[in-house]
């Protein structure tokens, strides 16, 4: 029998992730490959699991199928023990339409609440970096009485129109003011250059979770989305509670890892993501084994180094074969770099061939991109620019399978 107060988790996956193009081309945002063998679903997953969220559905709709397919095969629970995470496909239960935002999402996915009846609901974004023990956030939540809990963390006010902005109440606990993606947010009373950003991670009582759902759907004028509806109405109330992120504290991190947490919604912020890990002591470690980040890489032989093939300040994932020489760079499983080639501060994707001699610089290669021998990307800027998606810092994207010319 499960001990204490019961939770069920809700992750909301369906996002198109336009910022992340080429690489959402093909694939819902949450099921991007990030940190060689993971996929950033695979984050929030590990998050839970690890904090004993053990029954849990994942809300997807755009482009899901490699999303579903990854839940499935790699998410298995124990049946035995009644837990589970699950792939829920929008099904149009209300109706011929499809989800009108994330608080419709799980308007029409109410079922799966009906069937649970838990005590608790996490509803938490699909898409970011980090690690958090939702344990601590929810006994913050209990003990508090809040009918949502927030949680929140610091970020530049400059940054401030990319988030939902929490304005905390004098008492530190309570929202005074939840604004979404503000041009011009109040600052914080203590540091006026920061402010409170919504994380996307909240913690329900499921009767207010429920009540809200049903009146933000009576609303006709509202945007149905859980940072731009649910939460106003909610602050309007007195009900809803930030938690400082601050404050969460997980087994393992190291205090230079402690409160990282990135939203990798850009190509920027996702190749800044990948830079973050790869340095000797990292600002997020893959490798904290007391809160560890789950996924299946495959089956794939170890990685091999030949022919005079080197690699720094990397991570090189099973099955690479490196020839040439790589430095500053994060491979998945099965990319092969030739002899002569050099790949410099690259992110290269499952299954991409650098061939002999070819130069692979700033840049982010999505599955079974193939550079031909002598082709340069990352060093001729008008040229890429002219060919392929080039962020706003300069980093060159190819989409899954692009032609390199």
């Amino acid at each position: 029998m499960r001990a204490g107060p019961s939770v069920l988790g809700i992750v909301l996956a369906g996002g198109e992730g336009k910022r992340l193009m080429p690489l959402t081309a093909d694939r819902a945002k949450p099921a991007v490959t990030f940190g060689g063998t993971y996929r950033l679903v695979d984050f929030v997953l590990s998050n839970l699991v690890n904090a004993d969220i053990l029954r849990i559905c994942v809300l997807t709709q755009y482009k899901s199928h490699s999303l579903d397919r990854h839940v499935t095969t790699t998410w298995r629970m124990s049946s035995l023990l009644g837990n589970y995470v699950t792939p829920v496909p929008a099904q149009q239960r209300l109706g011929p339409r499809w989800y009108l935002g994330s608080a419709d999402a799980i308007l029409q996915s109410l079922n799966l609440v009906h069937d649970e009846q838990p005590d608790y609901i996490a509803v938490f974004g699909a898409d970011h970096v980090y690690r958090m023990d939702a344990r601590q956030m929810l006994e913050r939540h209990i003990e508090s009485g809040a009918g949502v809990t927030v949680a929140g963390i610091k970020v530049p006010r400059a940054e401030a129109s990319a988030f939902g902005v929490i304005t905390p109440a004098s008492d530190g606990s309570r929202v005074k003011r939840f604004l979404e993606k503000p041009s011009d947010p109040p600052g914080l009373p203590d540091d006026p250059t920061k402010v409170f950003a919504s994380m996307g991670n909240y913690l329900f009582s499921t009767k207010v979770l429920v009540d809200a759902l049903h009146q933000d759907a009576e609303d006709d004028d509202s945007v149905h989305d859980m940072g731009g509806s649910i939460l106003p109405m909610l602050t309007e109330r007195g009900a809803a509670h930030v938690y400082d992120f601050d404050d969460n504290h997980v087994p393992g991190e190291t205090q230079r890892e402690h409160g990282y947490w990135r939203d990798v919604g850009s190509l920027d912020s996702y190749y800044e993501a990948h830079m973050d890990l790869i340095s000797e002591q990292p600002l997020f470690s893959l490798y904290n084994q007391r809160w560890p980040m789950y996924t299946h890489a495959g089956h794939q032989a170890p990685a091999r180094f030949v022919s005079g093939g080197i690699a720094g300040e990397s991570i090189v994932s099973p099955g690479c074969v490196i020839r040439g020489q790589v430095t500053g760079s994060v491979l998945s499983p099965g990319v092969i770099v030739e002899q002569g080639a050099v790949v410099q501060g690259s992110v290269l994707h499952h299954g991409v061939r650098v061939g002999r001699g070819a130069v692979v610089r700033n840049a982010i290669l999505d599955k079974n991109v193939d550079v031909p021998p002598g082709t340069t990307i990352g060093v001729n800027p008008e040229r890429d620019r002219a060919l392929y998606t080039v962020s706003h810092n300069g980093i060159i994207a190819l989409g899954k399978g692009q032609a390199v010319s």
